[in-house]
């Protein structure tokens, strides 16, 4: 009784079949809508945004504070005159102007 040592057809398609299948959800886990490189994509964004969150949380400190200086509950004279200086192009007699 002779046996043959090459494979047969059935079993170098199920190993075909079964390398492809891996090969297709290895590259969907790393490169698809779900995988590695657009978890690190979202993470940058995420990032960003935090970033410009606490950038814009900063200046509406800074612009509360200065609304508060000039309230009427609290009057900071010195903003008051860099506001009148700026905005309106205020000066005092005895400050010379240049343009």
């Amino acid at each position: 009784m002779t046996r043959s040592t090459t494979p047969s057809l059935g079993t170098i398609l199920f190993f075909a079949i079964a390398f492809l299948l891996s090969a297709y959800f290895t590259f969907a886990a790393v490169q698809g809508d779900f995988g590695l490189f657009r978890r690190v994509e979202i993470q940058a964004e995420a990032d960003l945004l935090m970033a410009d969150l606490q950038r814009l949380r900063d200046e509406i400190a800074e612009m509360e504070n200065l609304t508060h200086r000039l309230s009427d509950s609290y009057l900071d004279l010195d903003l008051l005159d860099e506001q009148a200086r700026s905005v309106l192009g205020l000066a005092r007699a005895d400050e010379i102007v240049i343009h």
